[in-house]
């Protein structure tokens, strides 16, 4: 781990005249020299990419939007053309994307668009600072970048906690030699839903940002809090009791207690969310999917949310999972899935006669979302309804294996980091290795890597709480054999190896995709060295 001067970074990031500054002098010495996101190597890099020489062209304007949830629900929200999720961006692999945003936000509120999964030029990957200046109110900006890459991806801001509105929507890169056969495809979005119904995710990470330890401890120390303990008392999911103030506790509106999850390792989440959506929709007035029996269904499946995992399962089916991240994966047969926030999996599934219950359980917290698939008549199911496959055989990351043809080539690591996740709720101090990350620091966290080499991450988590890493501009292999990912589950007091390549020059973050752990801080600048 390398500490660099925040000046130089930003000199990097937005590709500033006199480059040479970023050697300038830190109080550990002589700063290295970064590759610039708009520099000659990420130029180079995507001209390798080459590309079908398409164009994919499509205009976003982010804008307050009063969104219509379903079930009599509305909210106030901000969102890409007044629909959240906003409307599929779809092309094939080695098109290029032309995205035009337009930033009309309220106040001085500026934005911005991470295209989460691709491999894609830095200038492109939408990181203010560090790969662009964040777009203004007012102002325009055009994301131009080569998808070589075939899956399925998304789309949403990187400031501040945007994630946790309406600003997302599904990116699908399709395969010109999709080696897959099935009938149909149906985009799957998840999402757990606060913005506009009790309060706005600013209020939450206000209130987050308290940390628990003004609440009443009975007497306790604190000493054991930093991992988040505090998810012990009441049922899983039941709404957290406010602590008066008089008591020397705080008053909670947003924050959840007593979320526990066994496929999580313990706490499975901060937030109290009213609703949980599929494809923006309550569970009392769902989507439905209308097929025929007898064809087969590729399912892309999306979590977009901000503080909660999935477990995902349709009621009277078997899914075979064909990919993850984008990335296809040996087939595996499941009843469920388990999905943290900015994975994807895609799976295959052969309709049944009838009616039938596509349940998101929102993992440990009690509630869920719900969508419908119709193939014949058949009453459909009431919002709580819970199939049996979500208590069969559930699908995590770690059982799975990378296909042959993207498995990376054995090699030994030619440099390890280890990436220690620190923090925890007593604080709300979320790090990595101890420092929590702000572009505003003069000190900020840099993993130093060198183009052309083989990179292992030793996640180390010493919390007690789940964290879903996410590396921007790459995908890692789990293990020497696991699936190919750019976003994957780190249990509590656990450790995951990963490895990469650096083929991908630029300045890339690495953070955890829980929105508020990332804002506060459990994030790093993962930079070539020029």
């Amino acid at each position: 781990m390398n500490s660099i001067n925040r000046r130089s970074i930003l000199l990097a990031g937005l590709g500033a005249a006199g480059a040479g500054a970023l050697a300038a002098c830190t109080d550990s010495g002589s700063a290295p020299a970064l590759v610039s996101p708009s520099g000659s190597a990420v130029a180079a890099t995507e001209k390798r990419r080459g590309g079908t020489g398409r164009q994919r062209k499509t205009a976003l304007t982010a804008a307050p939007a009063r969104v219509d949830l379903g079930g009599g629900v509305k909210a106030n929200t901000w969102a890409f053309d007044g629909r959240t999720p906003g409307k599929e961006i779809r092309l094939s692999a080695g098109d290029t994307l032309v995205a035009e945003l337009a930033n009309q936000l309220p106040g001085k509120t500026t934005t911005s668009i991470h295209w989460h999964g691709i491999a894609l030029r830095n200038d492109m990957d939408g990181m203010p600072p560090a790969t662009q200046a964040a777009v203004r109110p007012g102002s325009t900006f055009t994301y131009r970048f080569v998808a070589d890459a075939p899956g399925t991806y998304f789309f949403h801001p990187h400031v501040g906690v945007q994630l946790d509105r309406g600003l997302y929507a599904p990116l699908i890169v399709e395969d010109p030699r999709e080696p897959l056969a099935y009938d149909d495809e149906w985009v799957v979005v998840l999402d757990d839903w606060v913005d506009g119904v009790t309060g706005t995710p600013d209020e939450v990470f206000a209130e987050l940002r308290q940390g628990m330890g003004g609440m009443d401890m009975g007497g306790s120390s604190g000493s054991g809090m930093e991992g988040h303990d505090m998810h012990s008392t009441g049922k899983a999911g039941d709404p957290s009791p406010s602590v008066s103030a008089t008591s020397g506790g705080m008053s909670s509106t947003f924050m959840l207690m007593g979320a526990e999850s066994d496929l999580l390792g313990g706490d499975a989440g901060d937030v109290k969310y009213p609703y949980h959506l599929v494809n923006g929709r309550v569970p009392d007035d769902p989507e439905v999917y209308t097929g025929k029996p007898g064809r087969t269904v590729r399912l892309r499946i999306i979590n977009a949310g901000s503080d909660t995992a999935y477990r995902v399962a349709l009621s009277g089916h078997k899914m075979t999972v064909t990919h993850t991240d984008g990335f296809p994966v040996q087939h595996r047969q499941t009843d469920a899935l388990l999905i943290g926030m900015g994975e994807r999996y895609d799976v295959l599934v052969t309709l049944a006669d009838g009616v039938f219950p596509l349940v998101a359980l929102a993992e440990g917290k009690n509630t869920s979302g719900l969508a419908l698939v119709r193939t014949g008549s058949g009453s459909a199911p009431t919002a709580a309804v819970r199939p049996r496959e979500l208590n069969g055989t559930v699908m995590t990351a770690s059982r799975l294996r990378a296909a042959d043809d993207v498995r990376l080539e054995s090699a030994t690591a030619d440099v390890t980091h280890r990436i220690e996740l620190t923090g925890g709720m007593m604080h709300y101090n979320w790090a990595i290795n101890g420092k929590p990350f702000d572009m505003a620091d003069p000190d900020a966290n840099v993993i130093l890597v060198e183009e052309g080499r083989r990179v292992r991450l030793d996640f180390v988590n010493t919390t007690t709480m789940w964290h879903p890493m996410h590396l921007h501009g790459h995908t890692f292999q789990l293990g020497r054999s696991g699936p190919r990912k750019d976003t994957a589950i780190v249990l509590p007091k656990k450790k995951l190896s990963v490895f990469f390549d650096t083929d991908n020059p630029g300045q890339w973050m690495l953070h955890c995709h829980n929105a508020y752990h990332g804002e506060a801080g459990m994030m790093t600048n993962v930079a070539y060295q020029a």
